[in-house]
């Protein structure tokens, strides 16, 4: 087990971590060892430092799970610069606004997303070249930066519409890779295959806490439930992290119980397993370890529950992970039995990416009550803690839409949904759904006469997981006191 060493190092070290001829990746394209690994980290650190960009610049990258997506994280930071992974599903416009909202200097991607963007969606100042350009016969060596230095920025959309930067630290990523190796129990001979995207804190936290316990990371892009299948069999994954959504799908497919005996742990956030799901995995998997967790991004994650006491609370979200101080806070500021989660420790992260307001809005001193001093997160989401000290979610208080392990703003559908003309005006929400977690449902203003073209017109703007399921047309929408439009009373009257 990876020991809970407290003082974080310079991420770009995690590539020294395993045994110099152990397997660090594997993919179609073969194996690398941490050697191979080491190396790589610091021939694409000195192509990147070659590129004319300041210390504690920003590069994107807008890639699919490529080797060069996997290096990325270490080798930027490597070169002194601040990483910003781009989701490879989003569509130009989202691309466009976090390149321009990070002041991103270089974007690393390829030629065919490349083509994909129109002009002035890269700003002047930002150089947009190939993964293959980062190749390099010399090397730098790991970087010593000082570990509160910003490392990345994590795009996470917020409630006011437009996705908003989390500024991590390499402490905070390097004590999150330390604090789920630890928990997860994680060994060298474990394979642990990737199948979330790395712009996630949860994708890419496979790669940081696999490589920090000396084990193998398998990355892969998937289209169906079959593809993961299929994976495990082929590299004989022990280790496997989902949502909900992902769930559902693999418990619906036919898995040969030689293969599914393969997996000996199950990780879960993004969403809370429902008892059928719980139900389902353990039979489906019984030789594997189930870990239900909370997290968010903005504090990377807060709780875990131990797979030995998930038959007996399958609803619960569990106990702080390592390096974590997880306190239920009342309305009245004091330590409470039901109330907000707030979060605070070396987890923490720096707040959001040139946005005071809103990182003032979310990070605030932590209570007085707490061990932990300095600045934690109130996640606005209310918990339950029993006598056992096991937290139970209860609700969000404000208005993201929770759909397939993605946090959706409703802004950002209801601009997409008017933009074009179709509809007057829109009002999106999450409503239940067994598949998904949340359905993402629009209130409209119009005939619907034209939801054909819209749907068209979507498909090609914005990724899929943020595609309406239903529209409900109206010919009016109600209103409020200040001429808003009634969130409240639309949502009461959805069917």
């Amino acid at each position: 087990m990876v020991p809970l060493d407290p003082l974080p190092q310079p991420l770009d070290g995690l590539a020294l971590r395993g045994e110099r001829d152990a397997v660090a990746l594997e993919d179609r394209a073969g194996t690398m060892t941490y050697a191979e690994l080491e190396a790589a980290v610091g021939g694409m650190a000195h192509a990147l430092s070659r590129l004319g960009l300041a210390k504690g610049d920003r590069v994107a990258s807008w890639l699919p799970k490529t080797r060069a997506a996997c290096l990325m994280p270490l080798a930027a930071v490597r070169a002194g610069l601040v990483h910003v992974p781009v989701n490879p599903v989003l569509k130009r416009a989202q691309v466009a606004h976090i390149l321009a909202d990070s002041g991103a200097r270089a974007l690393v991607s390829q030629g065919a997303r490349l083509q994909t963007l129109e002009t002035g969606d890269v700003p002047a100042d930002c150089r947009a070249l190939e993964e293959s350009a980062l190749a390099s016969d010399d090397t730098l060596p790991v970087s010593g930066t000082d570990t509160d230095t910003l490392a990345a920025i994590l795009y996470t959309s917020g409630s006011t519409g437009k996705p908003k930067g989390v500024m991590l630290s390499h402490a905070n990523l390097w004590l999150g890779a330390i604090s789920v190796a630890h928990y997860l129990q994680i060994v060298s001979e474990d394979r642990v295959l990737g199948v979330l995207p790395l712009s996630f804190d949860y994708g890419q936290n496979q790669l940081f806490s696999t490589w920090a316990a000396g084990a193998r990371v398998i990355p892969l892009d998937y289209l169906t439930a079959r593809d993961v299948i299929k994976a495990v069999e082929r590299f004989g994954a022990t280790s496997l992290a989902g949502v909900p959504p992902l769930w559902v799908q693999l418990l619906e497919a036919e898995w040969p119980a030689e293969t599914a005996g393969k997996l000996k742990r199950l990780t879960n956030s993004g969403g809370a397993l429902t008892r059928g799901m719980v139900k389902g995995l353990r039979e489906r998997f019984p030789e594997a370890r189930l870990y239900p967790m909370y997290g968010l991004t903005e504090a990377f994650r807060s709780t875990y529950l131990d797979p030995d006491l998930v038959d007996a609370h399958p609803d619960s979200i569990g106990r702080a992970i390592p390096f974590a101080e997880v306190l239920v806070v009342g309305p009245d500021g004091k330590r409470a039995r039901r109330g907000e989660l707030v979060h605070a420790g070396p987890l923490v992260a720096q707040g959001y990416w040139r946005d005071a307001e809103r990182t003032a809005e979310r990070f605030r001193p932590a209570p007085e009550f707490a061990t932990s001093g300095g600045m934690a997160v109130w996640s606005g989401d209310t918990v339950v803690e029993d006598e056992e000290g096991l937290l139970r979610f209860v609700g969000r208080d404000d208005e993201m839409i929770k759909s397939a392990g993605n946090r959706i703003s409703p802004t950002e559908i209801e601009e997409a949904v008017v933009s074009g003309g179709e509809a007057a005006e829109a009002v999106a929400f999450g409503v239940a759904d067994a598949r998904l977690g949340q359905a993402i449902v629009v209130v409209a203003r119009g005939d619907g006469s034209r939801e054909d073209a819209l749907r068209e017109r979507l498909r090609r703007e914005l990724p899929s997981f943020m595609q309406p399921s239903r529209y409900d047309w109206r010919e009016e929408l109600p209103r409020n006191v200040n001429g808003k439009l009634d969130r409240s009373a639309l949502k009461a009257a959805l069917r």
